[in-house]
């Protein structure tokens, strides 16, 4: 599963290797949609932040310092937003069509990091999987894969104990 948000997370960086984050920058819109998310069913579990905080982490070879920054800028272009379509404009300009579908499959990944999966962050994913141009059958393909993956690690982790 990394080996995939690792391969997306390099795609989207690949021209934008800079020390900071400007206001444009792919990241911070890719941080503030798992925000959403993770806010969607009205409470942030530990696990979903541990999840996005270990992806960003790991994709973005990102230190404390510049990790606790995208956290952060994330969260304020979050809070400021007023709808999806600013965040889904700015990443339709930056992704391609793969890139897109692979974004949808991460923010289901966000969600079933705390092993349920609630009406509404169902909602937020259809609203921004609209707008980014995403396909109702590839959204729910990705939401299947992404539930298929935590049933796999559940049933990994019942065998090792």
């Amino acid at each position: 599963m990394f080996e995939r948000f690792q391969a997306f997370f390099q795609k989207l960086t690949a021209d934008n290797q800079k020390k900071g984050f400007a206001p444009d920058d792919p990241r911070i819109t890719v941080a503030a949609l798992c925000m959403q998310v993770m806010e969607a069913d009205g409470q942030i579990k530990a696990s979903e932040k541990k999840r996005l905080r270990k992806l960003l982490k790991e994709q973005y070879a990102l230190d404390g310092k510049q990790l606790d920054a995208l956290m952060a800028a994330g969260l304020e272009a979050e809070s400021s937003a007023v709808d999806y379509y600013r965040f889904t404009a700015d990443l339709k300009r930056h992704l391609n069509t793969e890139q897109r579908l692979e974004l949808i499959g991460i923010l289901w990944d966000i969600v079933y990091a705390d092993g349920e999966r609630s009406e509404m962050e169902d909602h937020v994913i259809w609203r921004i999987a609209d707008l980014l141009g995403v396909s109702s059958r590839e959204r729910i393909q990705k939401r299947q894969e992404a539930a298929a993956r935590v049933t796999d690690v559940q049933v990994a982790q019942d065998d090792a104990d």
